[in-house]
């Protein structure tokens, strides 16, 4: 089995080691290894596992420069605050070790240019986590794009709309911070930037406006982006933290020449229109793949980890790499440069 360790015991953890149990079961990675500055945050992270798996040889660590000295590792799950994801997934490359890194994969596009580049020096796979691209709903939209089934894309637009409480950004000192963290558009919509460009294409240019409306917190809360892709298609993301009802809308529309799909729900988990003009089988059935979830994070990860194994074992093409993985990073830095300054930006 893989030998595998997770570094960030926090929030996401729990998401990443649930689906890490599973695959344990069928004899395929095993978790060795738990670091987290918190020692208690380790502590729980492993309780939770061993109920799950009764595997009790978990070291945990408060050090990732001891765990990794001490560990003899395949893969490491970079699950820290954002913007310490690059320092964190070199040092496990230096080490020969597999890195898959939560999103997004930084908060500085430098920073995400050295992790990719450590990788490929020291020879290791570089996975980035965008699991809402394994939900079916957005699979078979993924699968329409690839197709051509709509045509020209005319429009692709996404809202996110949720809920995040003061109490959230003050449960850590880095929330919300430039440095570590970035704003709603970062942190929350990161996922719907990736999924806006995967569908929409290469991005040109950005325009934007953000701020922090409602929360004591140095980025921003709300934020409004439209986006001009290189295929002449328009797009707008609309972001909020704000929505006093709780996590209410995740969605992605998209408008072509021969076909219109909606895809809603708490975090486009239901598909709200599927229309176009050349009816295929898949379309009889299509309300089958809407699923009722309670979480925003979607049930991705378990496939995320599957075809990280695949990769490693069998060489399997990544479902995300490094490159794929820094788009999205790339497009909301644009926003975030866009807002600031005031500025129509034009992405490399």
């Amino acid at each position: 089995m893989l030998r595998y360790a997770l570094v960030g015991c926090g929030r996401i953890s729990g998401i990443h080691l649930d689906a890490v149990a599973r695959h344990y079961k069928e004899n395929k990675i095993k978790l060795v290894a738990l670091c987290d500055i918190m020692e208690e945050k380790a502590l729980l992270a492993k309780e939770s596992y061993i109920s799950k798996t009764n595997e009790t040889e978990v070291n945990c660590y408060t050090s990732m420069d001891e765990m990794l000295d001490k560990e003899e590792l395949d893969v490491i799950a970079v699950c820290t605050p954002s913007g310490m994801h690059p320092e964190h997934g070199i040092k496990a490359a230096k080490k020969g070790i597999h890195v898959l890194t939560e999103k997004p994969m930084g908060c500085d596009l430098e920073e995400v240019d050295n992790l990719i580049k450590a990788c490929e020096e020291n020879n290791v796979k570089l996975f980035v986590v965008k699991q809402n691209r394994l939900n079916p709903t957005c699979s078979a939209l993924i699968e329409a794009v690839d197709a051509n089934r709509f045509g020209n894309i005319y429009m692709v637009q996404s809202n996110v709309y949720w809920y995040r409480g003061q109490n959230y950004y003050n449960s850590d000192d880095w929330r919300g911070t430039w440095k570590l963290d970035g704003g709603a558009f970062m942190n929350q919509a990161v996922h719907y930037a990736d999924l806006v460009q995967r569908v929409g294409g290469n991005i040109k240019n950005v325009s934007a406006f953000i701020d922090h409306l409602g929360r004591k917190i140095e980025a921003e809360d709300t934020g409004s982006a439209i986006i001009r892709f290189e295929n002449g298609a328009i797009g707008n993301m609309n972001v909020t933290m704000l929505t006093s009802i709780g996590d209410y809308e995740g969605s992605l529309t998209v408008i072509g020449e021969k076909g219109f799909v909606k895809l809603g729900g708490l975090g486009l988990n239901k598909i709200l229109e599927w229309k176009f003009d050349e009816e295929m089988p898949i379309d009889k059935d299509i309300t089958n793949l809407s699923y009722h979830t309670t979480s925003v994070y979607g049930f991705g990860h378990v496939g995320v980890y599957a075809n990280l194994i695949d990769s490693i074992d069998n060489g399997a093409s990544f479902l995300v790499d490094g490159y794929e993985g820094r788009k999205s990073v790339e497009l909301v830095l644009a926003i975030y440069e866009s807002a600031k300054e005031n500025k129509v930006v034009t992405l490399s």
